[in-house]
């Protein structure tokens, strides 16, 4: 049976995100993962120094996250992720809990905010690869009651979400407009990716 993946080792995921694994898996590539272990907040905190701009950040972060797996296996092509939510100037991170998930909705409730996901392809301990996918979406306006009704519903689950929601679930209701490619809403950009993968010579097809 012909093969689509060419390369001698699998893709190796810097990432232990099932949503992310499950998008490659999908596609039909050959992938392994590995927690990158790096320091996320000390990365963001050193990036916003260089630059404030929410795209940047995520494709910094995506880059130091291969290059640690990188550094550990670099005879490996190594995929590195991350993803940014932004709106009116306030970058949004993954919630500690409930009240903070609960917190953040009622700040997205009614406006618009942007998400950014970014990638980069790392080999023997340089990126040779890198994109940038971004999305824009427009939350409804919830009362309070809304919020703890879709925080019920959807249960512990979202607090692995940046924006607190899960499009593909019952994060649906939560939206007027959504704008962008569906891959990137969920964190990583499958279209860009694999035209860096065709350029390196791992796909067949």
């Amino acid at each position: 049976m012909p093969a689509l993946w060419t390369h001698p080792e699998k893709l190796l995921l810097a990432s232990t995100s099932t949503t992310r694994l499950m998008l490659l898996v999908s596609a039909g590539l050959a992938v392994e993962t590995q927690n990158s272990g790096i320091d996320e907040r000390t990365v963001e905190e050193a990036a916003a120094l260089a630059s404030p701009d929410p795209a940047s950040l995520a494709g910094r972060l995506a880059a130091e996250k291969a290059l640690a797996v990188s550094r550990r296996h670099p005879e490996r092509v190594v995929l590195g992720a991350d993803q940014v939510l932004a709106c009116e100037g306030q970058v949004f991170h993954k919630p500690a809990d409930r009240d903070a998930a609960k917190a953040q909705l009622q700040k997205l409730a009614g406006r618009r905010h942007a998400l950014h996901s970014a990638g980069a392809l790392a080999i023997g301990g340089q990126v040779v690869e890198r994109f940038l996918g971004s999305a824009h979406l427009v939350m409804r306006p919830l009362t309070e009651e809304a919020v703890d009704l879709y925080l019920d519903l959807a249960g512990p689950d979202v607090l692995r979400s940046v924006g607190v929601y899960q499009l593909e679930g019952l994060g649906i209701h939560l939206f007027e407009t959504v704008e962008g490619d569906h891959s990137t809403i969920l964190g990583l950009p499958l279209l860009p990716l694999l035209s860096c993968l065709r350029r390196l010579g791992c796909l067949a097809l």
